[in-house]
């Protein structure tokens, strides 16, 4: 036994513990319920750790091992790869691939232009990972851009699905599963009923990407949750002329096929990947961000990243709070931002009561700067708007 592994054992870590170093530490990618997420250099190159707090999953832990068992098990070049796994008294660590390439919606801004057939074979990739699960009788429950991840910043990089933190293992297909799961706006009406649900949610939540996909905007608007229950399950899809008339009847097709608010009427995944659109040859070459529509797509996607940002700032700086002392947290304040560092200068004097304070304070800053940012991207919207009617106007008039 080496002298590192005796004094782990003296210091009462688990066998496994050991593995921690093989891994220098980085910046936080991010903060959930549970834990944080952080980059890190490991022996065959960069990777995401998963760092869970136990005392967060008291009474739980077998979601945790349901996690590792799941991503241990998928084997597929559309879903990020497991490395390793390892834990300390107080701490799971689940180590993957790191995906650098950015999130989906991101790369597409970046890009400036979308065509419908990128989207179908974006679509497709997608759609291949959740396909595996299902034959594997495993269910996501939480698809969302978010979790589409490019694995590198090439052009032609795979896009691999991640975040396995709520997916569920089945023990039989047609096993119906009730615990609350997704994310607001993605989530099958039959989750958001409490009524039991199985592999179609993924289905509903492949149908809202792909609308969002083709358009830039969610096919469900409501704010909160009893109206989007009954916007939902109205079984309404509308494709509004302005953006959709150059859409293909297939892509529009293919949304109505998995966006049915009755489970059994949904296409399984199966189905779906024997669409003609994903083929390819029916999608159109139609750019699907121009003018005014790539405008409004990267001011809500930016919106909805910057909702994100404030959550993940909220979580870090409660972790904070609630353990200052831990140096797996700790360390990841070498990568605050100007926010977090404004807020942990507030605190330093004072120690925990003032952080409180000091939090707060920082949140609804943010929540602000967000509200303004908000209201300056919609006038904008308008003015392009006018300025675009005006012009089709004087052509009309002229020609």
């Amino acid at each position: 036994m080496s002298f590192n592994a005796m004094f782990n054992r003296l210091q009462g870590q688990p066998e496994s513990y050991e593995r921690k170093a093989k891994y220098r530490f980085g910046r936080t990618l991010g903060a959930g319920t549970y834990g944080i997420v952080r980059e890190a250099d490991g022996p065959d190159g960069k990777v995401a750790i998963k760092i869970i707090l136990k005392k967060n999953v008291k009474g739980n832990e077998r979601m945790v091992w349901d996690e590792l068992d799941m991503l241990q098990r998928l084997k597929h070049p559309h879903i990020v790869r497991f490395v390793d796994s390892f834990e300390s008294k107080d701490k799971y660590y689940i180590v993957t691939e790191l995906a650098t390439g950015g999130e989906l919606f991101d790369r597409i801004c970046e890009q400036g232009k979308f065509t419908e057939k990128d989207a179908s074979q974006t679509i497709k990739q997608v759609l291949g990972a959740v396909d595996f699960l299902h034959h594997n009788n495993i269910v996501h429950r939480d698809l969302k851009p978010e979790n589409l991840l490019y694995l590198t910043k090439d052009p032609h990089s795979d896009l691999v699905l991640a975040d396995f933190g709520i997916a569920k293992m089945l023990d039989t297909k047609d096993e119906v599963l009730t615990t609350m799961a997704g994310s607001f706006g993605y989530a099958a009406p039959e989750v958001m009923l409490k009524k039991g649900h199985g592999k179609a949610v993924d289905m509903w939540s492949m149908g809202v990407i792909t609308y969002t996909l083709l358009c830039g905007y969610s096919p469900f608007r409501s704010e909160n949750l009893q109206d989007l229950i009954d916007e939902c399950s109205n079984g309404t899809i509308v494709f509004h002329e302005r953006y959709w008339r150059d859409v293909s009847p297939d892509g529009k097709d293919f949304i109505m096929k998995l966006l049915q608010p009755t489970p059994e009427d949904r296409w399984t995944s199966e189905q779906a990947m024997k669409h003609p659109w994903l083929s390819g040859e029916t999608a159109t070459d139609h750019n699907l961000l121009p003018e005014i529509k790539a405008y409004m797509a990267k001011a809500r996607l930016r919106r909805g990243i910057e909702l994100v940002k404030l959550t993940n700032r909220i979580e870090a700086l409660k972790m904070a709070e609630d353990d200052p002392e831990n140096p797996d947290f700790a360390d990841a304040q070498q990568e605050q931002t100007p926010e977090q560092k404004a807020v942990a200068a507030a605190a330093g004097a004072s120690g925990k009561a003032k952080l409180s304070k000091a939090m707060k304070s920082a949140i609804f800053r943010e929540v602000v700067l967000a509200k303004v940012r908000e209201m300056k991207e919609e006038e904008q919207t308008l003015k392009i708007k006018e300025e675009v009617e005006k012009e089709a106007k004087r052509k009309s008039f002229t020609g």
